[in-house]
């Protein structure tokens, strides 16, 4: 990784940035303007984006474990091959999000907003899928095995 930050960025103006292999570790985004901002493959493992404008925001590749990312707009964001491992995404919208191939181990997607979106290929080991409202949601195979059993089918 290039740059390593550590900082609280509370109410930061980061709109129209542009981050490139950084490390931003457990910081503080509460609030933050990030509109158009760009990340490409950085590493947010434990930052909060509580109440932070992501609008138009470019995720590329990167790890964003362990994030706070309740409430985010993430409308139509192309999101292949992010890793969300055990990252909060309760309540946040991923309407026509393309998530292919990420890692969604673990994560909290109660209440995420899915319609259209796709998670085909995404590691979603220890995903509630009772929580999940799955209506026009793209799923592999495998996930769908996944979503049958996590409501008590009997698979095989």
């Amino acid at each position: 990784m290039g740059n390593r930050q550590v900082l609280d960025s509370r109410g930061a103006l980061l709109n129209g940035s542009i981050h490139n292999e950084t490390a931003f570790e457990n910081c503080n985004f509460n609030g933050a303007n990030l509109f158009v901002s760009k990340f490409e493959s950085c590493k947010m493992t434990g930052s909060d984006f509580t109440g932070s404008t992501m609008d138009g925001i470019s995720i590329i590749k990167g790890d964003w474990s362990y994030t706070n990312l309740r409430h985010a707009s993430l409308i139509r964001q192309d999101l292949r091959g992010v890793k969300f491992y055990e990252a909060d995404l309760s309540g946040a919208n991923l309407e026509k999000a393309d998530l292919r191939d990420s890692d969604l181990t673990m994560a909290i997607l109660a209440k995420a907003k899915l319609q259209g979106a796709d998670v085909r290929g995404a590691k979603m080991e220890g995903v509630d899928f009772k929580s999940l409202n799955l209506a026009g949601l793209r799923m592999d195979r495998e996930q769908t095995v996944m979503l049958a059993l996590a409501h008590g089918a009997r698979v095989g």
